[in-house]
């Protein structure tokens, strides 16, 4: 018996495409131009080619067991142990599997979090069954490191088993060193009290992992995803050799550190990081004589890639973070509500971070295949070229005595400081689009709901021997932001914004597509548009213009418009009493004739817009 999809040939009816005919028509679209005009370069300098060749023989990388989930990791980070512990038994009703308890000074803190008193985790974990197949993952700081031992403690107290219980503990003190740029003690003591604190949690019977590799505060100081990885290696080796000096085995030792990646919006770059960690990862065990084990990664989406403005776009963000370390392999994932970057989030927030996880892996299966990835010609190119690179800085970083060693002779500092400069740039300039913040902005956006609650006051850090340059984290948008936060505050107190005059000349076939890019430009920066239905008489233009208020005036239309009136609507715009005229677009080899009509400036796609928005920001409080 045959089935009715039998005399369905599909795909058999065509001839196989190869590598060559694809090539073909691309360079037939191109018409001439080079083909490396389509090939992107990421922050490492790796480049991505529009069309690979499949990757024949490629294997899976090693990560998740075969068809099993990621945990569900849910953020609890209120300061109110009370209010922490309604949040965690809520999340685990509805559908978390883990909880992330970030403590006050963790580095993904972010100016809140959990009091670390034996008292306040008693409360927050009060009806919490931590043997029942619940993860737990702790985010400590220097000022919270008692908060490990005050859980392990926790657990005694109430008779069970730690060996039973799923606690990756964060032990990270080369993490807190990178953020701060300082430490009151040297590597050698440093090492001493980790694997101390590593053999104490071990001999109460926990299995851990108990130190964690955190690459999140590379990228969350701008760094790239090679620098990232190469972080991450020289941290785990670090915590490796701490374990061994105290006696531990090394077979032992591998199964007590867990590494923990961001995750962000650029799809391929993440999965590849991910799979590239594990491929590394494995090539230090066999280094150290070791039969690889499948790393623990665990993934929390990027702090850095947060805006303020727009927020409900962090929740598409999230969501490809999400879907790209999970087919990238990650064991855990904890999503950061979409509110973060403006205060405590609320219930919906948190429903929402919990939810995209669960879509993900209930009605999406994404974790029913391992490494879906492999063969991929693109992200197995991108996979090797990420470990070749991050080798290599991470040999550098050996080289140069470890990694406590470099960040004093800030080594890595400085590549990330470069890359982050680079990285600021491109935001700058909007090469790298933050929606809602740096392209598309809503001056007009309702307030988002976060709760009402005070930021941690942490006690000073006391005396700091060891000094070297900081890696504090940053989020891309805040530049924008900041001239937004100006404009509404200036709303706000005056009951205007700062306006610029839209000058669209001609019909809208003429000025509608330079009219969006500048309605744009100047909102990201909070400076309203005055948008208008198109002018051909530069008199009734500058009554326009004089009517409006606007402080500034751009000029909009097409090269063909601005050749027979950019100049006469210039001339008429000066004598309306415009003292900063833009007109947007390049002025080609009419520059010097606009500018001797009082064109000042001109704003074009890939220029310093955040550079332009502040001097028309000091425009307008000259006015």
């Amino acid at each position: 018996m045959t089935s009715v999809t039998d005399d369905l040939r599909l795909a058999a009816d065509f001839a196989p495409a190869t590598y060559d005919d694809w090539r073909k028509l691309v360079d037939g679209v191109l018409k001439g131009a080079p083909f490396e005009r389509l090939v992107g370069k990421t922050s490492d300098g790796l480049k991505i080619e529009p069309i690979y060749r499949r990757a024949r023989d490629a294997a899976p990388v090693a990560g998740r067991p075969a068809a099993a989930p990621w945990q569900i990791m849910q953020r609890i980070d209120h300061p109110d142990a009370t209010s922490a512990n309604a949040q965690a038994l809520h999340d685990l009703e509805n559908g978390a599997n883990g909880l992330t308890l970030v403590f006050a000074g963790a580095n993904g803190a972010h100016g809140f979090g959990l009091d670390p008193s034996a008292e306040a985790v008693e409360k927050v974990l009060g009806g919490v069954f931590i043997d029942a197949g619940i993860s737990i993952e702790l985010q400590i700081g220097r000022q919270s490191r008692t908060a490990a031992i005050h859980v392990a403690e926790y657990v005694k107290r109430k008779g069970l088993n730690p060996a039973a219980c799923d606690i990756r503990f964060g032990l990270d003190p080369i993490g807190g060193c990178v953020v701060r740029g300082s430490s009151s003690d040297a590597w050698p003591e440093i090492e001493s009290a980790l694997a101390g604190a590593i053999k104490s949690l071990a001999a109460m019977g926990f299995k851990g992992p108990f130190a964690a590799a955190d690459g999140r505060v590379i990228h969350d100081a701008g760094g790239s995803e090679v620098q990232e990885l190469a972080f991450v290696l020289a941290a785990g080796v670090a915590y490796l050799r701490a374990i061994e000096s105290a006696g531990i085995a090394l077979e032992d030792a591998q199964a007590m550190v867990y590494a923990r990646l961001a995750a962000d919006a650029d799809q391929f770059l993440t999965l590849a990081k991910f799979r590239a960690l594990r491929l590394l990862w494995a090539r230090i065990e066999k280094a150290c004589g070791l039969t690889p084990k499948p790393l623990f990664v665990a993934a929390d989406t990027a702090w850095r890639m947060l805006t303020q403005r727009d927020a409900y776009v962090n929740m598409l963000r999230a969501t490809m973070a999400t879907f790209s370390a999970g087919l990238g392999g990650a064991n855990s994932i904890n999503v950061l509500p979409h509110t973060l970057a403006l205060g405590l989030p609320d219930r919906f927030a948190r429903r929402v971070a919990r939810n995209t996880q669960l879509v993900l892996l209930e009605e999406s299966n994404l974790a029913k295949v391992s490494d879906p990835a492999a063969g991929s010609g693109g992200i197995e190119t991108l996979t090797r070229e990420l470990c070749e690179a991050a080798w290599s800085l991470f040999q550098e970083i050996e080289k140069a005595g470890g990694v406590f060693a470099a960040l004093e002779q800030n080594l890595i500092q400085r590549e990330v400081a470069a890359t982050r400069t680079a990285r600021e740039a491109n935001i700058a300039r909007r090469k790298e689009v933050l929606t809602g913040a740096t392209e598309f902005p809503n001056l007009h956006e309702a307030q988002v709901a976060v709760l009402d609650a005070r930021p941690v006051a942490l006690a000073p850090y006391g005396e700091e021997k060891y000094k070297f340059d900081p890696l504090p984290p940053m989020r891309l948008a805040a530049p924008f932001e900041r001239l937004r936060d100006r404009s509404d505050q200036l709303l706000k107190n005056s009951g205007t914004r700062p306006k610029v005059f839209l000058a669209n000349l001609g019909t809208p076939a003429d000025f509608t597509a330079r009219a969006t890019f500048a309605k744009s430009f100047f909102e990201t920066g909070g400076i309203e548009a005055v948008d208008t239905e198109g002018f051909t008489d530069p008199a009734a233009l500058a009554r326009a213009f004089k009517a409006s208020g606007a402080d500034l005036v751009c000029l909009c239309s097409s090269d063909k418009v601005y050749a027979a009136q950019a100049t006469g609507a210039a001339t008429a715009l000066q004598a309306a009493g415009a003292q900063h005229i833009y007109l947007a677009g390049r002025p080609g080899d009419q520059e010097a004739v606009f500018r001797g009509a009082g064109v000042s400036e001109f704003i074009v796609a890939g220029g310093d817009a955040l550079a332009a928005l502040q001097r028309a920001w000091q425009l307008t409080e000259r006015a």
